[in-house]
């Protein structure tokens, strides 16, 4: 290229890659001026409603103190399983969320329990109070279609409780890191991620179930005993009375056999499997404990030969499937329900 051309060449590339950056930023300002999607509006109301409400800050700092103190006894627990058992024990991380001392429960233990009652507060006036307080024919008087209302309730509540738990989670894997020294193993990480992700889905069945509650009743005091009651029922009693049926075949004389036995375990895990509490728990623990290798009876022909070593990630997650998609389909259930019963629900003013 000769001298003239050159100089002909670079301000036309310099005015070229100018009008490329006026062009971009232009585009970019004209995309910040369009307005949200009445979608996202609605999540991003919803979102801020749960952020200043003060039951959430509650439910927080109460996840916030137990995580801390499980934390604690899982600390200790490790410490003492390591100086018996010796730096080969293995799966150190995972017990962050599992070990315990006995003085508290475990981490899992605490959001089995507690994690319920967090997508309870979420759910159980959704829909009730805003019809009380008359807000909800405002925003239906917009022209907004009416499932983007509920599927935008039930998106910014499940935003929040993922928020929760991954940021727990992460705290949870930062300040273990930080006391015992040893950083997760790539299957140890992504056995927590999915716990966390169980429990997101574990929690929403319940969110899905109280807003459910908050569209079939009026008062939000209402739905809230229910919710409160079908909890109670599935984390207390249901196991009880599952027990009592054991109890009661095994006194009739018809488990006397060996198969008759394996036959009435089987019978008990099943109706203990209709509770969506015994599904978690089974899920987590089988993700977080590997050594777990079976969920049901076995056989001495099925236990003869099998090495006793942690079952690796891929088969421990095709171990709790059934239980996974079982928890998906029960929260799925509750938001069709939900979705359904909203949109024939009659709405005017009075």
């Amino acid at each position: 290229m000769t001298r003239p051309s050159l100089k002909r060449w670079i301000p036309a590339q310099l005015m070229f890659w100018r009008q490329v950056k006026e062009d971009q930023a232009k585009h970019q300002e004209t995309k910040a001026q369009e307005p949200l999607h009445p979608f996202w509006v609605l999540v991003q109301k919803e979102v801020t409603d749960h952020m200043r409400s003060w039951r959430y800050l509650i439910l927080l700092a109460i996840l916030v103190l137990t995580c801390m103190g499980s934390l604690y006894t899982a600390l200790m627990s490790i410490r003492d399983a390591v100086s018996q058992e010796g730096p080969e024990v293995g799966f150190v991380f995972l017990k962050l969320f599992t070990a315990s001392d006995g003085s508290l429960p475990p981490f899992i233990t605490f959001v089995g329990f507690l994690g319920p009652l967090l997508g309870i507060t979420l759910g159980f006036d959704a829909v009730n109070s805003e019809l009380n307080k008359r807000t909800l024919i405002r925003i239906l008087s917009q022209p907004v279609p009416r499932d983007y209302v509920i599927n935008a309730k039930f998106v910014g509540a499940l935003m929040m409780i993922a928020l929760l738990f991954f940021a727990l989670g992460f705290l949870v894997m930062g300040l273990g890191l930080m006391m015992i020294g040893i950083p997760p193993t790539p299957e140890e990480f992504l056995r927590i991620l999915a716990f966390l992700v169980l429990s997101v889905v574990y929690v929403a069945f319940w969110l899905n179930l109280s807003i459910l509650f908050s569209i079939r009743f009026r008062q939000a005091a209402t739905s809230a005993l229910a919710s409160i009651a079908v909890w109670l029922f599935f984390s207390v009693f249901y196991q009880l009375i599952v027990n009592m049926i054991g109890l009661a075949r095994a006194n009739t004389g018809l488990a006397q056999e060996a198969s008759a036995s394996v036959e009435q375990i089987q019978l008990v895990q099943a109706l203990l499997r209709l509770s969506p509490n015994h599904l978690f728990s089974e899920a987590t623990m089988t993700l977080l404990v590997p050594s777990i290798r079976s969920l049901g009876p076995l056989t001495m022909e099925q236990v003869y030969g099998a090495l006793p070593t942690p079952l690796p990630l891929g088969q421990s997650l095709l171990l709790v499937w059934p239980q996974v998609t079982a928890l998906v389909a029960v929260s799925m259930l509750c938001f069709a329900f939900s979705y359904v019963s909203f949109m024939r629900q009659d709405i005017r003013a009075r």
